[in-house]
């Protein structure tokens, strides 16, 4: 829980400008028409105008950009396999231009997701108002697309989570959803239901890192029973690279397709891209600087060359928590403050005062830009800024 409304992360006063974006053609969901609208005054929006100004950017569109190149890749290894042979048309439809507002019985209840789970907390989730939410994943459309009698589809689009500061997680990154209904006179043992799920994911994993060995791991999602993890031993490591199962019963009956069996699975576009192309920060996919971009070709898996390392820039950071303080309050505030030139967000010291009941936090905050150096009085104006943040937004005292 935030100890502040969450109607404070709307951070009006800080200096953020929208990029315009053109949903004309689609809008974002739940009657919203531009990305501005985000941010509101409705006390359940924890929407912040940084969050705001991704939206439109659709890298998963963008020519020759690393997102786009594997998206397009595995939608390439499905139509190359999975063609009606009468028609030859593409079994699998495929969907990456979905809003990203959803309802939040879509992104949660429908998916059987439990009431008290973390993912639902505002410390987690982007919410709209106290019916809609950024989509957190892309299995948010998962039950539209069955009841829409979509057989077997792949859904891919950026997705919106409150998380951590460092090289790999970021607020917004991308998804790609993948699910096949079986008719019921096709197949109804799910032992059949998954070797045709490891049999396809395999498939597909190898077109993209090649010849790898695969191993399969137990696991544990709410929307599928039984599920598993595909794991690849890649670069002397095994490395988890999605996860899936045979999509519970309960959801196919909710929509219509009682008597049915079909798998789904799901996979991080950034995590596999990270690898793929050895780009060693999340960030970097944001990042307008042709230095970056023009090192990518469509079709092309090559790997990054890093065209500089710029010096990080170090800050220390000490206050006595607020109640229900989450690490969370802190990363967005950050991030709305500084954007991405916070590079990574460290506890460095937890200090609990039994005379004054009170815990304190000290974090080292590392400040990098990708493009360029910073100097050191520009970080300190930031993290002076951040400082009052503190204490005026999270209710911190700063020691």
């Amino acid at each position: 829980m935030l100890l502040v409304s969450r109607q404070s992360w709307r951070m009006s006063s800080l200096s953020t400008k929208f990029v315009a974006a053109d949903f004309s053609t689609r809008g974002l969901g739940a009657n919203v028409a531009s990305a501005a609208d985000l941010v509101t005054k409705h006390p359940d929006n924890n929407i912040t105008e940084n969050i705001a100004n991704h939206i439109g950017r659709d890298l998963i569109h963008e020519p020759n950009h690393p997102l786009q190149i594997l998206k397009t890749l595995i939608f390439e290894y499905f139509d190359r396999n999975f063609q009606n042979p009468d028609t030859n048309v593409e079994i699998f439809k495929k969907f990456d231009k979905l809003p990203p507002v959803v309802p939040n019985a879509k992104a949660f209840d429908e998916l059987l997701i439990p009431e008290d789970h973390v993912s639902r907390k505002p410390s987690d989730t982007y919410y709209y108002d106290d019916k809609h939410c950024l989509r957190p994943h892309t299995s948010a459309h998962q039950t539209d697309l069955f009841r829409q009698r979509n057989m077997a589809f792949l859904c891919a689009g950026d997705v919106y989570r409150r998380d951590e500061i460092d090289a790999s997680h970021y607020p917004v990154f991308h998804q790609m959803e993948g699910a096949r209904i079986f008719d019921k006179g096709e197949s109804q043992d799910i032992k059949k239901v998954l070797e045709d799920l490891k049999v396809t994911l395999e498939g597909m994993i190898r077109s993209i890192f090649g010849d790898v060995e695969c191993r399969w791991v137990k696991a544990y999602f709410p929307f599928t029973d039984p599920s598993l993890e595909l794991e690849i031993y890649f670069n002397n490591e095994w490395l988890e690279v999605l996860g899936c199962g045979v999509v519970h019963e309960d959801i196919l009956k909710r929509c219509g397709l009682e008597g049915h069996k079909g798998w789904a699975f799901g996979l991080g576009l950034e995590r596999l891209g990270m690898v793929l192309f050895e780009i060693p920060d999340i960030r970097l996919f944001w990042t307008k600087d042709p230095r970056f971009l023009k090192q990518f070709e469509d079709g092309k898996i090559s790997q990054f060359q890093p065209y500089s390392k710029y010096p990080p820039c170090f800050k220390d950071m000490t206050f006595w928590l607020p109640e229900n303080y989450h690490i969370n309050d802190l990363n967005e505030l950050l991030r709305s403050r500084a954007g991405d030139l916070v590079e990574k967000v460290e506890l460095i010291d937890n200090f609990f005062n039994k005379k004054l009941n009170r815990r304190s936090h000290c974090y080292r905050i590392t400040y990098r830009s990708m493009d360029r150096s910073l100097t050191n009085a520009e970080v300190d104006i930031l993290q002076e800024e951040v400082r009052s943040d503190v204490e005026q937004i999270l209710g911190g005292e700063l020691r």
